[in-house]
């Protein structure tokens, strides 16, 4: 792991699993936003911050909230993450909830039952979660189904700094303009810890015949 973070091996393991699912060819007719680790939360503003985008993309899709919860509980994470998605611009009667599946196969199964196999669904979930995602959709019969991977965006600006410009003590080396060191190191050692979690749920998907 340590050595394959000095390389770029691991954002690339992460990025397939973001894209490696079929773009819907049409318009949806549902959004479907995966809860993740609830509101508020990484996972959590990433999905609806991308589901608003979508939603406001295609104004004639209605957008359900996946993620167990008590929905009558305006402080719950449910209610949270319909209030964020409401703040950015979209009719709150366009959102409903899917508050009873507890992981991706139930959620599928679960929103299975609203829906009819011809729906046009388009998933907003985290970039790792979306191949088996996708998949565990179409395995319950909805496979008109593609994704909207929540990919974040670094920021553009050069992160350079000079030592000698800080001060401090001399013994210590200057990683002022080492980028690799400071920050893609350690993006892909945490990379490869997401993708090799999620290769053992994919594996245990498709040992269920989930996927």
């Amino acid at each position: 792991m340590i050595i394959l973070s000095f390389t770029t091996a691991p954002f690339w393991m992460y990025y397939y699993l973001g894209v490696s699912h079929n773009a819907l060819k049409t318009n949806p007719d549902y959004i479907v936003v995966m809860g993740g680790g609830g509101m508020p939360s990484e996972t959590g503003l990433m999905r609806t911050y991308f589901a608003s985008k979508a939603a406001n993309k295609y104004p004639d899709a209605k957008l359900i909230i996946a993620l167990p919860g008590d929905i009558a509980d305006t402080l719950d994470a449910t209610y949270l993450m319909k209030k964020e998605i409401v703040m950015r611009g979209v009719d709150s009667d366009r959102i409903f909830f899917e508050p009873k599946g507890t992981n991706t196969r139930s959620q599928a199964l679960e929103i299975k039952k609203l829906l009819d196999n011809n729906s046009n669904i388009l998933l907003i979930t985290s970039p790792e979660h979306m191949y088996r995602s996708v998949l565990a959709f179409k395995k319950t019969g909805l496979i008109n189904t593609g994704g909207e991977p929540a990919f974040e965006k670094a920021i553009g600006s050069l992160l350079y700094f000079d030592d000698d410009e800080l001060g401090g003590r001399d013994i210590v080396p200057d990683i002022g303009s080492n980028i690799q060191l400071r920050y893609q190191f350690w993006n892909h050692f945490k990379y490869q810890i997401i993708v090799y979690r999620e290769y053992f749920a994919i594996a245990y998907y498709k040992l269920k015949g989930w996927i």
